[in-house]
């Protein structure tokens, strides 16, 4: 089976891809390989991938039309798993405009790419993040999400209706997954972890938003990418108890679902921290912040949709998830901790 993977170079990316060449699939890895941070951390990741058998990369940018037309044409994939966006709360502040290219049109060339060509299935990712002003926890997929707080946010519940539309007008089988803060080793410059390591080993002090009152669901990236593998395995279908007079968020009677992947176990942001100097020997310097625009106090997933259906449940600890950070950090930029 040939499998499209958007963003195979990115964080989540390259881990899941690596997942599904290990269960034997043919996979073409796609990714525009910007500038948003380091190009080179996804050449390394990248040269993972390209070493494995069964695997092929295409440098391409899905706001591109034409060449996703001709892609999708040419290779006619089985199944397609959607991963690239431009990602981050904060610069979707700063730069709405590319949100909007990357995730919507290029979610949207994706889209018709899969129902132009026979695609049995697409999974996407979705975030948290969509949850925005809703305080009712833990987050369900039953509830609305029609109060983002980010652009970022907007962009990616577009993402989820678009995807009902193509559900429900062409039948195209979507799953949408909706990540709750993923960390781990390969992970992005821009995130906590990564940046609060760098700055303790480094002597620096790191920035502590809300005063450290967040509570996260933070979960670890092999339990991410397997979740996504195993969703992709699982092709949506029609909910037959969903009603129009009394309609389910979460399912259709169109081929279109929606599920949180999360740890299921909110952890505060200062027990993160404490995780962190306790694996690295050394004490951070905080400087205490209020909230960011755009950032939401707590999240917790509700995950018995995915147990229920996809039969999985993520699990690792942050003690171990940390420390397998910290280990991969240390060894790729050259620390001692």
């Amino acid at each position: 089976m040939k499998i499209l993977v958007t963003g195979a170079a990115g964080f989540i990316g390259s881990h899941t891809t690596r997942k599904l060449l290990e269960r034997g699939y043919e996979v073409v890895g796609l990714d525009n390989m910007n500038e948003y941070y380091d190009v080179t951390l996804k050449e390394a990741r990248l040269a993972r991938l390209t070493a494995r058998p069964g695997f092929r990369f295409e440098k391409l940018d899905l706001a591109d039309d034409a060449a996703m037309r001709a892609l999708f044409a040419r290779e006619k994939f089985q199944r397609v798993v959607h991963l690239a966006a431009q990602a981050g709360v904060r610069y979707s502040l700063q730069e709405p405009h590319t949100y909007v290219r990357s995730n919507v049109t290029g979610t949207l060339n994706v889209l018709e790419g899969c129902r132009h060509n026979g695609v049995e299935h697409l999974v996407y990712a979705s975030t948290s993040s969509v949850y925005g002003a809703n305080t009712n926890m833990p987050f369900s997929v039953h509830d609305p999400a029609d109060h983002p707080l980010s652009l970022y946010a907007s962009t990616k519940r577009a993402n989820e209706l678009m995807a009902h539309n193509y559900a429900a007008l062409f039948k195209l089988p979507t799953t949408g997954l909706r990540f709750f803060t993923v960390y781990g080793p390969w992970g992005r410059p821009d995130m906590a972890l990564f940046m609060f390591t760098r700055n303790i080993l480094e002597g620096k002090p790191i920035d502590v938003f809300n005063h450290g009152h967040h509570r996260r669901d933070f979960t670890y990236v092999e339990d991410i990418a397997e979740g996504v593998v195993r969703a992709s395995e699982r092709i949506a279908q029609p909910d037959p108890a969903w009603r129009s007079d009394a309609p389910d968020p979460a399912t259709s009677s169109a081929p279109w679902r929606l599920y949180n992947i999360g740890n299921n176990q909110p952890v505060q942001l200062m027990r993160y921290i404490e995780v962190i100097e306790e694996c690295l020997g050394r004490k951070a310097q905080k400087n205490f912040l209020p909230m960011q625009l755009g950032d939401v106090p707590e999240t917790f997933a509700d995950i018995e949709d995915l147990v229920r259906d996809v039969g999985y449940r993520p699990a690792t600890p942050i003690e171990v998830g940390v420390r397998a950070f910290v280990d991969w950090f240390c060894k790729y930029y050259g620390y001692k901790p």
